[in-house]
C-alpha cells in the first residue's frame, strides 16, 4: 500500500468519526451509509456480536448507542493506518464519552457522564469501510453505573487509562518508514518470544528483552492496569497463563480472524503498532481464573493490542479484551450478575 492510499484511508475514517461527533440522531443513517459498504461485515462485543450489512449496523449498534448517549463524542488516543497481507486497515483506541440518558444493553442509565473505552479496526477498500472489529469496555459502563460483577482487579482500576505519554498517538500524517519497520520488527520478535513459554516459567519467554522495565500495560475492567513489567507479570500474565497456558493452538479454517498479524507482518506506522484476533482458539482452560474454577473447555478469544515503542523497547500497551465473552465460555453470564444486583436494589428499596 502506498503512503498516499494509507493517508486517504485514514482521512476517510477520521472524517467519518469527526462528523459522528456532531451528527444528531436523525442524521445517523445517512452519514453511516456514506462511509460503510452496504454489505459490511461488522463484529462487536458481547452481547451485540455480529451484524450483517449496513442497515443492521445502523439499527443494531449506532442508533441504540446514540439513543442512550445522545451527546456522544469520540476521542482517539491512538490512530494509525497500515497494510497487512494486501489488506488496508485503519485502527484506533480511545474513549467514547457521553451522558448516559437511556438504558443501554440492559445497563440502567445514570444520567451522568460515562466513559467507554474502545478499540477498533476498520478494513477499507475502494474508499469504503467493508469490515469492522470493535471491543467496548462494557464492564466499565456497568462499574460506572454502580455494578461490580467481577472480583476487585489485581491491577489499577477506575478512571481512564493513560494515553501515550508522548502525546503523539494520533497519526494524521505520513510517518518515517524506518521507524515503522523498527516497530514492526520489535513487536513481532516479542510475539515470537511469547510462543516460547514452557507452560511453567515466565522467564522462558524472555520478555525483558522486548519491554522496558517500567512499561505500562492497560487491560480491561476486571484486570486493570500494570505500571511495570513486574506488575504485569504478577497482576495479569501469571494468573492468565495459569488459567490458559497453551500456546500455538490451531483454529479451524473459517472460524476466526487475525487482524494485522500474518506471516511476520504487523500493522504498524511510525512508533505505533496494532493487531487483533477475533474468536480465535487460544487455549484449554486448565486453571482457575478470577474465582471461576477450571472448566477444561477449549477457549476462543477476542483481543486487541496497541503498542508504543521508544528506541529499542516497547513501553506502553493497550489491550482491550472481551471478558464478557470469555466468561460466557466459562459458564458465567456477567449480565445475569448485574441483573441480580438490580433486583437486590429494588428489593431493598
Amino acid at each position: 500500500m502506498t503512503d498516499n492510499l494509507n493517508q486517504k484511508n485514514k482521512e476517510i475514517v477520521w472524517d467519518f468519526w469527526q462528523k459522528m461527533n456532531y451528527v444528531g440522531f436523525d442524521n445517523i443513517e445517512k452519514l453511516v451509509k456514506t462511509k460503510m459498504h452496504k454489505d459490511i461485515a461488522w463484529f462487536g462485543p458481547q452481547p451485540i456480536n455480529e451484524l450483517k450489512g449496513v442497515d443492521a449496523v445502523i439499527s443494531g449498534y449506532w442508533q441504540p448507542l446514540y439513543r442512550s448517549f445522545p451527546d456522544l463524542k469520540r476521542k482517539c488516543d491512538i490512530f494509525l493506518g497500515s497494510e497487512c497481507c494486501g489488506e488496508c486497515w485503519v485502527s484506533a483506541c480511545g474513549y467514547l464519552t457521553g451522558t448516559f440518558a437511556q438504558d443501554w444493553l440492559g445497563i440502567p442509565a445514570t444520567g451522568e457522564k460515562t466513559n467507554i473505552h474502545f478499540g477498533q479496526h476498520y478494513r477499507v477498500e475502494d474508499g469504503m469501510i467493508v469490515e469492522n472489529y470493535l471491543i467496548l469496555d462494557v464492564l466499565s459502563v456497568m462499574r460506572q453505573a454502580g455494578f461490580q460483577v467481577l472480583p476487585p482487579a489485581r491491577g489499577a482500576e477506575g478512571g481512564k487509562v493513560l494515553s501515550p505519554t508522548t502525546g503523539d498517538g494520533v497519526l494524521l500524517t505520513a510517518q518515517d518508514p524506518l521507524e515503522t519497520l523498527k516497530t514492526r520488527q520489535q513487536v513481532y520478535a516479542m510475539l515470537q518470544g511469547m510462543m516460547r513459554f514452557d507452560g511453567k516459567n515466565l522467564r522462558t519467554m524472555e520478555m525483558d528483552k522486548y519491554w522496558h522495565p517500567k512499561m505500562h500495560w492497560y487491560g480491561p475492567t476486571g484486570i486493570g492496569s500494570c505500571h511495570s513489567l513486574e506488575e504485569f507479570e504478577d497482576f495479569h500474565q501469571r494468573p492468565w497463563l495459569k488459567a490458559f497456558p497453551d500456546r500455538g493452538m490451531t483454529t479451524p479454517p473459517g472460524k476466526a480472524r487475525s487482524i494485522g498479524i500474518e506471516n511476520g507482518e504487523i500493522l504498524a506506522e511510525g512508533k505505533y503498532a496494532s493487531l487483533g484476533i477475533w474468536d480465535k482458539v487460544f487455549s484449554v482452560n486448565r486453571g482457575q481464573y478470577l474465582d471461576v474454577p477450571a472448566t477444561g473447555k477449549l477457549m476462543t478469544i477476542r483481543d486487541f493490542d496497541w503498542y508504543r515503542r521508544e528506541c529499542d523497547t516497547l513501553v506502553q500497551n493497550w489491550v482491550p479484551i472481551d471478558l464478557i465473552d470469555i466468561f460466557m465460555q466459562l459458564g458465567i453470564n456477567l449480565f445475569d450478575r448485574m441483573f441480580e444486583q438490580i433486583e437486590q436494589r429494588k428489593s431493598s428499596r
